[in-house]
């Protein structure tokens, strides 16, 4: 197992050495947090989809052809973050307390914002980040039929609390 403040002798040893998710030998593995205590940890990540007015007015006046899209996506959302696990390889499957999205048009699309919480020994960060995602494709596919130059943009994390690292809050 790799070792955080061991020396490496070798560039190959230097460039894993300090990897958490790759042993001495550069090869894939789950980090292994049975010692890590449990702790309440939360996150928030948010994304943009920016779109056309008409499509934004489609939208409004619930013209669009596949249904509601802000609620299959705020759906599709909370379900994703549910499965991170099982999308994103050598993420640790976590029992949410809480997990939330909130998708409202505005001016120049839809904006997305999730949060996860959960008691454990390893954060949520990944499991918001999915949500919004997975809740900005939703969006892409509801509407695609009238607005295929939508952009999915501004996927980010904009807080977490919990763990070792401590806090984080983005600053603009």
């Amino acid at each position: 197992m790799a070792e955080k403040n061991r020396k490496p002798e070798t560039k190959d040893q230097a460039r894993t050495t300090l990897l958490t998710h790759a042993d001495d030998e550069g090869r894939s593995r789950m980090v292994d947090v049975g010692d890590k205590p449990v702790t309440s940890r939360t996150a928030v990540a948010s994304a943009l989809i920016r779109m056309s007015a008409a499509t934004i007015e489609a939208i409004r006046e619930h013209r669009t052809p596949k249904g509601d899209p802000l609620e299959v996506a705020r759906l599709a959302g909370i379900m994703a973050a549910k499965r991170t696990s099982e999308l994103i390889p050598l993420c640790h499957p976590l029992p949410l307390d809480h997990a939330d999205v909130q998708v409202e048009l505005r001016s120049g699309g839809v904006e997305i914002v999730a949060t996860a919480r959960t008691e454990g020994k390893t954060g949520v960060e990944m499991e918001a980040l999915t949500a919004v995602s997975v809740a900005a494709l939703t969006v892409y596919d509801m509407c695609k039929a009238i607005d295929k130059g939508m952009v999915i943009t501004d996927i980010r994390l904009e807080s977490k609390s919990g763990g070792r690292s401590g806090d984080y809050k983005r600053e603009a």
